[in-house]
């Protein structure tokens, strides 16, 4: 069947509409400063941004993985009384603006907070402004993309495989860990490496829950914010960094999402 040729208007609006989104990272490019991109990237200050968001992004990832795994696997196996409340609310992160995420964690984990202020008092513990507040609030926001992914592994998967293993004499712990788990890991996978790039990039809910402090609390995206206020070449440095992580999991995650996009 012949197509018809696209509307005039519809074309000039896809083309704005592309523009938009690649200009500004072709700018980002042009604007670099290469022939002193080396020295920038190897400064303390820049180096110890990116030390701190590389580790801060992996422990909140391990925390994903240890914490929305079991959920994941509750939330689409298990039918319980208000589990739609509990899926939206797990996602409510993803449509939270970061300095709400931010003002929240505060509220629950300050020194004065529902959870923080028996935490100081019993043990002595203050979270805010450290690197551990760092890492919650990561974890907060990274969360979802972690869950939200593995779910729809764990629903796809034969539920008559349980039945098999329980005939088998396994447990249900067991058949989590043997069965559930290893179907489920291409999700897990996928939700890891979206979970670690929403958390190595999480700016608003850092700064107004853990601060800028450097080498405590900077992570990359406030090294960026903070050598913006002075020298935008250190700025447009980590900023290139930060884009070559994030198309490098587009490119780890294009064959899942190409192969199965509706999971």
């Amino acid at each position: 069947m012949r197509r018809s040729a696209p509307p005039p208007a519809v074309v000039v609006a896809a083309g704005l509409a592309t523009l938009l989104l690649v200009v500004p990272l072709v700018a980002l490019f042009v604007r670099a400063p290469w022939s002193t991109l080396g020295d920038l990237l190897t400064s303390d200050s820049l180096l110890t941004a990116l030390r701190l968001s590389l580790v801060t992004a992996s422990i909140a990832t391990v925390v994903c993985v240890l914490v929305g795994v079991p959920l994941a696997w509750v939330l689409a196996r298990v039918d319980f009384r208000g589990r739609s409340l509990v899926r939206s609310l797990v996602t409510v992160p993803l449509v939270l603006p970061p300095v709400v995420a931010g003002v929240a964690l505060l509220t629950a984990f300050g020194r004065n907070g529902f959870v923080g202020e028996p935490l100081r008092d019993a043990f002595g513990v203050t979270i805010p402004f450290s690197t551990t507040a760092v890492v919650l609030a990561q974890v907060f926001v990274a969360m979802p993309f972690l869950v939200i992914s593995v779910e729809g592994s764990f629903r796809t998967a034969d539920p008559t495989l349980d039945e098999e293993a329980a005939m088998a004499g396994a447990s249900r712990w067991q058949t989590f860990l043997r069965v559930n788990v290893p179907l489920a890991m291409p999700g897990i996978l996928a939700g890891a490496v979206l979970a670690w790039a929403r958390a190595i990039g999480e700016f608003g809910a850092t700064i107004t829950f853990a601060g800028n402090s450097e080498g405590v609390t900077r992570t990359m995206p406030l090294e960026i914010y903070t050598a913006l206020q002075t020298d935008p070449e250190p700025a447009i440095a980590l900023s290139i960094v930060l884009l070559v992580l994030s198309v490098a999991v587009l490119a780890a995650l294009r064959e899942r999402w190409l192969s199965n996009p509706w999971e």
